[in-house]
């Protein structure tokens, strides 16, 4: 009678990995990190060429910043979960500026705006204005959305929420982007 119970808890284990996407994508990404970076969305040439307006940096092109890591984040002052999560991207800009490109762009937003709440908390993270249609595959469908890509012009991370970016997790990853 025990025999049978464990069989059928472990199946039950056994068909919710399988069959829920969620937890089974969640256990491949803990435990195959290397295959989901393998399978991870590539941005092409297109998708590099937008122009940005620099606030605080001169303008220039994302096209610039290819064949190099980037923190890409896209942001709003209009934006709560963005002005929360700044301080700790300003952080790690001090301490990341000479490892990886960082590329703040301000979206739905007045460069009077921009320029005030940079200067009201002394941020000097690099901002821009994107002034040419942003590729789809790079196009937030919600603020903040910040994308860490390595030098190949892989996706290796997406987040979709304000987050701390400052922390050591963040830190080695960084480090293993730029060998």
């Amino acid at each position: 009678m025990k025999k049978n119970i464990i069989y059928i808890v472990l199946l039950a284990i056994i068909g919710v990995v399988a069959f829920v996407p969620g937890i089974r994508n969640s256990l491949k990404t803990l435990f195959f990190p290397i295959a989901t970076i393998e399978n991870a969305v590539h941005i092409n040439e297109e998708d590099y060429d937008i122009e940005l307006k620099g606030i605080n940096v001169p303008s220039t092109n994302l096209k610039t910043f290819k064949d190099k890591p980037i923190f890409l984040n896209f942001w709003g002052t209009w934006c709560p979960p963005c002005r929360k999560e700044w301080p700790s991207i300003q952080k790690l800009y001090e301490t990341r500026k000479g490892n990886i490109d960082f590329v703040l762009i301000a979206m739905n937003d007045q460069e009077p705006a921009i320029r005030k709440f940079l200067q009201e908390n002394n941020y000097n993270a690099p901002v821009y204005i994107a002034q040419s249609p942003i590729s789809e595959k790079l196009l937030p469908k919600v603020f903040p959305t910040t994308f860490l890509l390595d030098k190949t012009g892989r996706i290796l991370i997406k987040e979709d929420a304000s987050r701390d970016w400052n922390t050591e997790s963040t830190h080695q990853f960084i480090d293993n982007i730029i060998k």
